[in-house]
């Protein structure tokens, strides 16, 4: 920004003028009062009526200097000021009303955020006392109008924490902490805040996250594993126990014969586990690619129940497939959708007592075509509907062993859909039978 000088110019040569003016009323007020005292010491000036004239035009010159430089001393103040107020005073309170707004800004920018953070915020002082708490602390917590202190809000959760030291000792500068509040689990990281300038600490930050869907997935992985270990643990120590067992001795061929069945039946269990893995690894990185077409969904419906035909025929079973609309043609890998229907008629098949009845509905609901597949068999409880389908997840472990089951074909359905832009939704009640519906996009 240019500054303009010219009016301090101005200034500067108006004062320079009122001192030589200055300078010159002292001057001639000192040569006119050393000529009046020469002139009485002389005696040119013996008449009282000569010093009062001489002196009045003395005092008329000091006037006529005193009025001119008055006068230039006041129209320099007026202009001085006006200048101050307008180049110095005028932008000094602006940039102190724009550093104000700025402030403003930024705090209500702050607030903002903190209102909208899903992460809770607690600022304590130094004598434990809530400064800033936002909405999400409060819901996080559970903190109630009651709670207005460190030990107000910590103390009912049985923590073992001193406020002291986490302010003052360097050892605890900041503190992880979980708690269990109703059905979820929250971190808190305790952190003390220091004066910038007095580097003195002021009080405590408390930040609090909601990780309860981590520990979820954390405990899940830990099954997971759990879960994989055992599933492959079992058949290979069936594996060796018969074959070590036909190693050591010679058996009949009938003996011989069921061993080897059982070798080979629970070898082709491992071998479906480990091609199911293999699946749902590709499936969730991404490594399995989609071949989307059209195609007719009841006649793919029908398709897989001729597949299961010698199954369905073995349990005495009555299935039945219905096409209730003009379906148009979904759009979607076929392959994929085949296995989906295959795994649900599969398991109704197996889960439904000899004799049972298994219907098949394929319609077509606003953009989505859907097969609904209904059976009377033994059904799952209900507290098991939410977690059908996570992975290894069955309902009866040793039964699902015994029909073959490796309790990751709900898991692989549901992750197929996922990448077909499908769906799957499960309803059931015990002894009463299971209905499955998928929906799977026409476009």
């Amino acid at each position: 920004m240019k500054t303009n000088k010219k009016p301090l110019t101005i200034i500067v040569i108006v004062f320079a003028l009122e001192l030589i003016l200055v300078g010159i009323l002292g001057i001639v007020f000192r040569n006119n009062i050393n000529m009046i005292y020469n002139d009485i010491e002389t005696g040119e000036l013996q008449d009282i009526n000569q010093v009062k004239e001489e002196c009045i035009e003395l005092r008329k010159t000091v006037n006529i200097l005193l009025t001119t430089i008055m006068g230039l001393y006041v129209v320099t103040t007026i202009f001085l000021t006006i200048y101050l107020s307008k180049m110095v005073i005028y932008p000094y309170k602006k940039m102190l009303e724009s550093r104000e707004k700025k402030e403003k800004a930024e705090e209500t920018e702050i607030k903002t955020k903190l209102l909208h953070m899903s992460e809770g915020i607690i600022a304590f002082d130094i004598n434990g006392k809530i400064d800033l708490i936002n909405p999400a602390a409060k819901l996080l917590l559970k903190i109630s109008p009651e709670d207005f202190t460190f030990e107000d809000i910590f103390n009912k959760f049985k923590l073992n924490l001193n406020m002291e030291k986490l302010i003052y000792l360097e050892e605890l500068a900041s503190l992880e902490q979980r708690i269990e509040v109703e059905d979820k689990t929250v971190k808190v990281l305790f952190s003390p805040f220091r004066n910038e300038e007095t580097n003195k600490p002021e009080g405590i930050i408390a930040v609090i996250q909601d990780i309860t869907e981590n520990v979820q997935l954390d405990t899940m992985r830990k099954e997971f594993v759990a879960d994989v270990s055992h599933e492959l643990k079992t058949p290979i120590t069936t594996i060796m126990g018969y074959a070590d067992t036909l190693l050591e001795g010679e058996y009949d061929k009938k003996t011989e014969k069921e061993f080897l069945n059982v070798i080979s039946s629970e070898a082709r269990r491992m071998a479906r586990l480990v091609t199911d893995l293999l699946d749902l690894s590709r499936l969730d990185n991404n490594k399995k690619r989609i071949k989307k077409t059209s195609f007719d969904l009841g006649d793919l419906a029908k398709e897989c129940t001729q597949k299961l035909a010698i199954e369905t025929k073995k349990k005495g079973h009555s299935v039945e497939c219905f096409v209730t609309a003009d379906v148009p043609p979904v759009y979607a890998d076929k392959d994929d959708i085949q296995r989906v229907i295959l795994n649900i008629l599969t398991n109704s098949i197996k889960y439904t007592p000899d004799g049972g009845n298994i219907k098949i509905y394929v319609g077509f609901v606003y953009s989505d075509a859907y097969i609904k597949i209904i059976d009377n068999g033994i059904g799952i409880p209900e507290e098991d509907l939410n977690r059908i389908f996570e992975r290894f997840y069955r309902v009866d472990k040793s039964r699902s062993r015994e029909m073959g089951g490796t309790g990751l074909g709900l898991s692989i359905a549901k992750e197929i859909l996922d990448k077909n832009g499908g769906s799957i939704d499960l309803k059931s009640k015990v002894n009463e039978g299971t209905e499955v519906v998928v929906k799977i996009p026409t476009k």
